[in-house]
């Protein structure tokens, strides 16, 4: 009987060992110290960064389908205003190109694709506006959180010089919590890499288009009127 006793307690207490703390997210990040709120501004300018550039580059790469079909139609048989007045209409750069080149028109088709290859520029360099920000928060999130993991540290070993007494648990424990900073700048950057590819790659599918479109209109120049 007193042998069952002692393993119903051993039991007992190696259940309770075995139970680790149950923490939330929120204040698992509490421990991360002052340096947590930089990188909590970091992921908002991130977050806002992404969502206004993803809105302005989808606007811009809504193209009609028979755009291009309407203005050869009005280039060929000699309408020029309708052809501008369309691409006058349309807010994308691919009709804000159009619209140069249609200005051009009578001049030497070298003349015209100059023209039209600036406003491609133009165009191309607003689509990219704010995305070195993205690029920037990739590079500085992680030095961020490493930075609040040595300042921790530092802080962690200078007390435990300064006094002489600790523990395992408590060096384990100070660990832990100054590496969160190290882990949230890493998941930031992370984020904000990812972002940044996400949009080059759809700026990359419009400026297609727009060759494509520049393409087809010098082509439309050189067919005969009808």
């Amino acid at each position: 009987m007193f042998h069952l006793l002692q393993i119903d307690t051993l039991q007992k207490a190696a259940g309770v060992v075995s139970a680790p703390e149950k923490i939330s997210l929120w204040s698992l990040l509490e421990k991360g110290g002052w340096i947590m709120y930089p990188l909590y501004l970091l992921l908002v300018i991130a977050i806002f960064v992404f969502i206004e550039r993803l809105l302005a580059i989808r606007k811009a790469s809504r193209i009609e389908d028979n755009f291009m079909n309407i203005i050869r139609d009005h280039v060929v048989t000699g309408n020029v205003t309708a052809a501008r007045s369309l691409a006058k209409n349309t807010n994308n750069p691919v009709a804000r190109m159009i619209d140069k080149g249609l200005q051009r028109i009578g001049k030497p088709i070298d003349a015209i694709e100059k023209s039209m290859e600036n406003v491609g520029k133009l165009e191309m360099y607003n689509m990219e506006r704010n995305l070195n920000i993205l690029s920037l928060i990739a590079g500085i999130a992680p030095m961020f959180g490493f930075l609040g993991t040595i300042i921790g540290m530092i802080q962690l070993f200078y007390g435990i010089a300064s006094s002489g007494q600790f523990t395992l648990n408590d060096i384990a424990g100070g660990i832990y919590v100054k590496m969160i900073t190290s882990g949230t700048g890493l998941i930031i950057g992370l984020l904000a890499y990812i972002g940044h590819n996400a949009l080059t790659t759809q700026i990359d599918k419009t400026a297609n288009k727009m060759e494509a479109a520049s393409a087809e209109f010098i082509d439309i120049l050189q067919e005969p009127t009808r």
